[in-house]
């Protein structure tokens, strides 16, 4: 007879998770302190939102009362396969639908499963939608720990996990956290194209190439002319260089395959793009976010990085 948490686990691995893990629904009062001084460094940039519900963001039963633990779930997007070079580039999360979408119907099949087994529960489903640290909650959970990119890592397994969690009144037995193995490595910290690794596991935003490609609504800075890599939409960069994603495997998710005809477009390609065709191709994945203008801006950055400088130009 399963217990709830095996049964938990179980089908969760049957879903298709990488991992499952549990904490216990407490406020996470190390993360406050962090949370507090990053936001007050302006880390943040123009992403204001993160300013609000603040303690809603540390304390899980702000968000789900009389909650008791937090599952933290990881699902697997690495590719098999890669964009073709010299084209913008795409973070590899985007290649394929949404994965708000395709996530989250994952995790609430998980939920009505434990619900016909064990009853009625209270509870919340998140995927990158809430105020929720969902990095904490999986390092929290034994998933794996924070590396100095800000990711979670996971030994033998990397990096390239969306996170979910599922914050209810089951009273379930926590998981232990595991040992951090960036150990001296600092491969992403001397990678990162414009220096947005500040200090191990502190992002500035403000010069993330994920954060001017998607959240910044402004033109991108001209300091950062010459320092995108290619980037049109997000950036792999960090991940890419860290020695944990050697052991990266192919998702088993069809939802997430490369979409080769949307995402191998040429520079030109872009430009000529209208907003029909765009809906088209993306109205149901990440890269909508940041519309039809957004890529076109950022591609457009891009192109004036490649062009040949006049004499006397700074």
């Amino acid at each position: 007879m399963f217990s709830t948490k095996a049964f938990l686990l179980q089908t969760a691995k049957e879903l298709g998770f990488e991992a499952c893990g549990v904490s216990r629904a407490e406020r996470l009062v190390d993360d406050e302190k962090r949370l507090e001084k990053w936001l007050g460094n302006g880390m943040h940039g123009t992403m204001k939102w993160m300013e609000n519900h603040f303690d809603k963001r540390v304390d899980p039963t702000l968000l789900v009362p009389n909650a008791k633990s937090v599952v933290s779930l990881l699902y697997n997007y690495f590719p098999s396969e890669q964009q073709a070079d010299g084209v913008p580039q795409i973070a590899k999360y985007a290649y394929g639908k949404d994965y708000h979408t395709v996530v989250k119907d994952k995790v609430y099949e998980l939920v009505e499963r434990v619900k016909e087994k064990f009853g009625a529960i209270e509870g919340r489903v998140f995927v990158d939608s809430a105020p929720v640290l969902e990095r904490s909650w999986a390092a929290r959970s034994g998933l794996g720990w924070i590396g100095k990119n800000g990711n979670l890592l996971r030994k033998e397994a990397g990096s390239f996990f969306f996170l979910a969690e599922w914050i209810c009144d089951l009273e379930l037995e926590p998981d232990v956290p595991v040992n951090e193995y960036c150990g001296t490595c600092t491969r992403c910290i001397d990678a990162c194209p414009t220096e947005a690794i500040v200090s191990p596991s502190v992002i500035d935003s403000r010069k993330c190439i994920s954060y001017l490609t998607i959240e910044l609504r402004d033109a991108i800075p001209q300091e950062f002319n010459d320092k995108m890599n290619g980037w049109a939409f997000g950036c792999d960069v960090c991940q890419d260089v860290c020695p944990w994603n050697r052991f990266s495997k192919a998702h088993a998710e069809p939802l997430f395959a490369l979409r080769n005809e949307a995402i191998n477009k040429s520079e030109e390609e872009w430009q000529r793009l209208g907003d029909e065709e765009f809906k088209k191709l993306f109205g149901d994945s990440a890269i909508s976010r940041t519309k039809l203008a957004g890529m076109q801006r950022n591609v457009g950055f891009l192109v004036k990085e490649k062009a040949p400088r006049q004499f006397g130009e700074l």
